[in-house]
């Protein structure tokens, strides 16, 4: 039941984005949707731990969710005892849900929620002050998850790219928290070759036009959703993965994490104080300051004469990222 309801009410939610997009509407009826889909994911939460409990029989079990931002307590009343990771702070509750969040809150003694960094920690803190929290980084890195040198030299022989010239990687798709404006003024800014590996979705596909047309440009694009082989494949193509976001922007980068558990270069922006503490140090990362294009378009001009080292294989464990079986032991022995 729970699973349905859930279900339905992501339904109606897509429906109602999709009805309530247009600007001439009020603003509490465009979030109407988004509250919805708040509702829909702590229903579908609740019923898989509950699945999961159900099909183990007595036996320990682990469901592995990306929590939405609210309704904790109501996740605890509904799923029991279980630990929510949640990844960052998008929606907030409107009245109706936060009326719901109050009603249910002595279920929030039945939940441990882990945030990826101290900033999604504090956010979480302000808005929910009595809600049992801890700080444990989300991704993991294994040591055989690294890229060879055959991997790298079969890759760029893959995607038509000369030794000699330099290549960069945006995987993942460019949402709100991104900037790949910065990088549009960077390549505008180009007078040397440089291979730009575009992997998955959403992308501005006027943008990625323009990019082709560029002089120095050398673009090349897989859409996504794009499988973890072709990820892969285009870490190990390139010199360097880039990582630009907007400023304040404080969630834990996945990209952060591929590029150092696969061995590859990070030119990363200054967004966030405390991942720019952490890399300020290493040699295998180039800052640039968040929106500009003509720093940016330094650090790559250097990438074919002045090619970056790879990270080592310890540091994962320097930025303290744990591997799988650290994270599995973790979570099977934390009390919810």
């Amino acid at each position: 039941m729970l699973a349905a309801a859930g279900t339905y009410a992501a339904v109606l939610a897509d429906q109602g984005r999709r009805a309530f997009t247009s600007r001439r509407w009020p603003v509490a009826v465009r979030r109407l949707p988004h509250q919805v889909m708040l509702l829909s994911r702590c229903l579908t939460e609740a019923a898989c731990v509950r699945t999961g409990r159900r099909l183990a029989e007595g036996a320990g079990t682990v469901v592995v969710l990306s929590a939405s931002e609210a309704l904790h307590g109501a996740a605890g009343l509904l799923g029991g005892d279980h630990i929510r990771f949640v990844h960052e702070l998008v929606s907030t509750e409107d009245a109706p849900l936060r009326a719901l969040g109050r009603l249910t809150r002595t279920g929030e003694r039945r939940v441990t929620v882990l945030a990826p960094t101290d900033a999604v920690r504090e956010d979480l803190t302000a808005r929910f002050p009595h809600l049992p929290l801890r700080v444990r980084p989300f991704a993991v890195a294994d040591p055989g998850d690294r890229l060879t040198d055959t991997d790298r030299r079969r890759a760029r022989e893959a995607f038509g790219i000369p030794s000699h010239e330099a290549a960069v990687c945006l995987i993942g798709g460019w949402w709100p928290y991104k900037d790949p404006g910065v990088l549009d003024a960077a390549l505008t800014r180009l007078d040397a070759p440089l291979h730009v590996l575009v992997v998955g979705g959403p992308a501005t596909h006027d943008l990625l036009k323009a990019w082709a047309a560029l002089p120095h440009v050398r673009l090349h694009t897989r859409p996504g959703p794009a499988p973890e082989t072709v990820v892969r494949e285009a870490y190990a193509a390139s010199d360097a993965a880039l990582v630009a976001r907007r400023t304040g922007v404080a969630k834990e980068s996945g990209l952060v994490v591929d590029a150092v558990r696969l061995g590859v270069p990070l030119i990363v922006s200054d967004h966030d104080p405390e991942l720019t503490k952490a890399l300020a140090t290493r040699d295998w990362v180039r800052l640039f300051a968040t929106g500009d294009g003509g720093a940016l378009a330094d650090v790559l001009r250097d990438l074919a004469w002045s090619p970056l080292p790879r990270p080592g294989a310890g540091a994962a464990a320097d930025l303290g990222v744990p591997t799988a079986a650290e994270q599995t032991r973790f979570l099977t022995t934390l009390e919810p």
